[in-house]
């Protein structure tokens, strides 16, 4: 009896301490696979310096010799990819709006600057930025011959914004593919064609509206005929090699950035420039998309992640960008050395 007992004691303190054990197991489960947005995290460590305009420029030369680029004596305004470059004739402007890097924002803004908005822009119809008002300034044949006549005349200022490419990843799936509600247009019928390419690849016959995050870099990494701008390279978009940009902003440091941009084209301030950057109380570190991109890319193979790396190997150079396991993510590493895979 008392042999019983001691057994039934003994088995009691096993079962209490395993299920202690299981239960600090799920709950740093929990806490590894959930982020709370709502709860924004602390940051020991100062933004680094922001970049000059030099080394920014250095850091796209040296990207431009990975693809075998050289610039051209003066610049020519023919460029792969035409409609997401504008032309403004009035503040004498050349913008390259890269898919996910902030370009709907520069976009309305300098559609107001040259006065192609009207004065209120009903909110239902912010979509016409990228349509009816911004057409007649993409650099489309007609618009390309009379932007390289004024380039030959007098120098035109151009620019364009860039992105670390993790979070442009992340941004592109969020805003157009997954089922979160977004202020972008989603791409429902793309998003669809990806599930049933994935799914039949792995042989799965129970097709979704939307593909998980792992699908996604699955199918970026296909590089198939059905992707477009918002999840291909960058340096594709830019308007590179034929032209050299006056100035370049990395879209984590917008809002360092900016104000040189509005000065030389002397436009005015009071004109309103939101985005996610924009702000000198935001820590790009600490915006939603950086943590969830830190969360999310840090659960994937490692290597599907080469493989992406590989493909989007020119971007991460252009601002010698961090890696989603850098405490300075999503940041250009300003003046450090370079990472040995690029």
């Amino acid at each position: 009896m008392e042999f019983q007992f001691k057994c039934g004691r003994k088995f009691f303190i096993v079962v209490s301490l395993l299920s202690v054990l299981i239960f600090v197991f799920l709950l740093q489960d929990y806490n590894r696979n959930y982020v709370d947005l709502n709860v924004i995290p602390e940051l020991d460590s100062p933004l680094p310096p922001v970049p000059s305009q030099e080394w920014i420029q250095r850091e796209m030369s040296r990207s431009m010799e990975m693809l075998g680029y050289q610039y051209p004596v003066s610049n020519n305004w023919e460029c792969l990819q035409p409609r997401h470059t504008y032309f403004f004739p009035q503040i004498r402007a050349i913008f390259t709006g890269i898919p996910k890097s902030g370009c709907s924002n520069w976009i309305e803004f300098l559609l107001r600057a040259e006065g192609g908005l009207p004065e209120k822009l009903d909110p239902t119809e912010v979509y016409k930025i990228h349509t009816t008002y911004s057409e007649p300034y993409r650099m489309f044949q007609e618009v390309k011959d009379r932007a390289n006549t004024a380039e030959q005349q007098e120098h035109v200022f151009s620019f364009a914004v860039v992105r670390n490419p993790w979070t442009r990843l992340v941004s592109g799936y969020r805003d157009k593919l997954s089922t979160e509600v977004t202020q972008g247009r989603s791409f429902g019928s793309l998003a669809r064609k990806i599930v049933r390419k994935i799914n039949k690849i792995d042989n799965i016959s129970n097709n979704t509206e939307h593909p998980t995050f792992y699908q996604y870099l699955r199918w970026i990494v296909l590089q198939d005929n059905l992707q477009n701008d918002h999840f291909t390279p960058q340096h594709l978009t830019l308007c590179i090699p034929n032209v050299k940009y006056d100035y370049i902003i990395p879209l984590e440091l917008s809002n360092f950035l900016t104000p040189t941009i509005i000065e030389t084209l002397k436009l005015n301030t009071s004109q309103s420039l939101l985005g996610p950057y924009n702000s000198q109380s935001s820590d790009p570190r600490l915006q939603s998309t950086t943590l969830l991109a830190k969360k999310w890319l840090s659960e994937q193979d490692p290597l599907l992640i080469e493989q992406l790396y590989v493909i989007f190997r020119e971007d991460f150079a252009m601002m010698n960008y961090s890696n989603f396991t850098s405490p300075d993510f999503p940041l250009p590493l300003v003046y450090e050395k370079h990472n040995p895979k690029t």
